[in-house]
């Protein structure tokens, strides 16, 4: 039911702009809160750096997401609640989404991750648009929503690592993916160590304890119990405490939770890790902590919030998977092997032993963060991109 015909009656088609500003669309369901959102965030942000492109925000869902980006005062276009099990609702969505290309002269469509690919890509194409994909997480190519996205094939693939890159053939086999990293808010602060003093405050820790943090979704693949059972080594070392930042965003992640707080409390660690929730002042939490670490499970696809926290002078602990390895090196964090709380244990007990280490690699860390995602850089690369999709068509 959902392959149903998406069509325009002639003339309906808006032509692209002739202003030479590049227009540009983003589409994306809105519902949830991470990575993705974080970088859809900071191009609306950081949309002045680049004046040559305009970028709207089309979501299905009203949020946090919406939220920050009309706070930015970019446009933003609500195109109704889709559940794909009730098709009436994704032809209601679509229908929404022609009117606004009818009225809008945009250039190009970008949709981020396969299931507004899966229920806009046709109606892009079929308004004679530039349709561009954006991978942000690696692809089997097997799933249900892959398989209804990869009906629709771009004009354009952008991945947000080369990790990301390397499966995107599972996907669209004959199209290169253009590797582009996030956009961040690379922007030093006055009020650090204002944060850093009210952070502490706020969660009770000395001066001289050692924070750890770790700032992700509440998935398994994020690393909360190996975590954990690395910490649970580490009850004999020096003062130190742990905190944790994210809170559920579903069933699924509500059950993950109440699991990880069961193994801090089996493993006796209820007195030293404190679970924080979801939060809106990371950049706070890290100026308040000392050590960043994510023991991810699986590959992360790039990882945000590692570069954010290299930008804030922490150095990271993380395994070495996915998208970390090209962003962690010796001279920002350690690496340490997939699955070993045992060097995870250890990693960490030589940061919080050694304030030297972790300030060498702390100081280490902002030149790193600007090398992958000044928002200067990577906004122009984006517009780079999206112009060479538009040209093809017009050579």
């Amino acid at each position: 039911m959902l392959a149903e015909p998406v069509s325009l009656n002639a003339g309906d088609a808006v032509k692209p702009s002739s202003s030479g500003r590049l227009r540009v669309l983003h589409l994306h369901a809105g519902n949830m809160y991470g990575g993705v959102e974080t970088l859809l965030a900071a191009q609306a942000r950081f949309r002045h750096l680049c004046p040559a492109m305009e970028a709207h925000f089309g979501l299905c869902f009203e949020g946090r997401l919406s939220r920050e980006l009309s706070e930015t005062g970019a446009p933003v276009h609500l195109l109704g609640g889709v559940r794909i099990s009730r098709p009436w609702t994704v032809w209601r969505a679509r229908t929404r989404l022609k009117e606004l290309l009818r009225r809008e002269p945009f250039d190009a469509v970008i949709c981020h991750m396969p299931w507004p690919m899966a229920i806009f890509g046709r109606t892009a194409q079929a308004a004679g648009l530039k349709l561009v994909f954006w991978a942000h997480h690696g692809h089997s190519g097997t799933t249900w929503l892959e398989r209804m996205a990869r009906r629709t094939v771009p004009d354009m693939a952008i991945s947000t690592s080369r990790y990301v890159g390397s499966s995107l053939g599972n996907l669209y086999p004959d199209l290169p993916a253009q590797v582009l990293y996030a956009p961040l808010p690379l922007i030093d602060s006055p009020d650090r160590s204002q944060w850093r003093e009210a952070a502490r405050r706020e969660m009770s820790a000395g001066a001289k304890q050692v924070v750890i943090l770790q700032v992700s979704r509440l998935e398994w693949w994020k690393g909360h119990i190996l975590h954990l059972e690395a910490l649970s080594r580490l009850q004999t070392t020096s003062d130190w405490t742990c905190w944790f930042v994210g809170g559920p965003q579903g069933s699924a992640e509500q059950a993950y939770f109440q699991q990880v707080k069961d193994t801090a409390r089996r493993l006796g660690l209820a007195d030293r890790v404190r679970f924080l929730g979801q939060r809106s002042d990371v950049n706070r939490l890290m100026a308040g902590a000392d050590i960043f670490c994510q023991p991810n499970q699986s590959g992360e696809p790039f990882g945000i919030v590692f570069v954010e926290a290299l930008w804030a002078h922490r150095p990271v602990v993380t395994t070495g998977l996915g998208g970390a390895l090209e962003i962690i090196d010796p001279s920002c964090g350690i690496l340490t092997p997939p699955g070993d709380p045992a060097s995870l244990g250890t990693a960490l007990q030589r940061l919080i032993e050694s304030a030297e280490l972790r300030s060498q690699l702390g100081d280490a860390g902002p030149a790193r963060a600007r090398a992958l995602c000044d928002p200067a850089a990577q906004m122009r690369r984006l517009e780079e991109l999206v112009r060479q999709a538009v040209r093809a068509g017009m050579e």
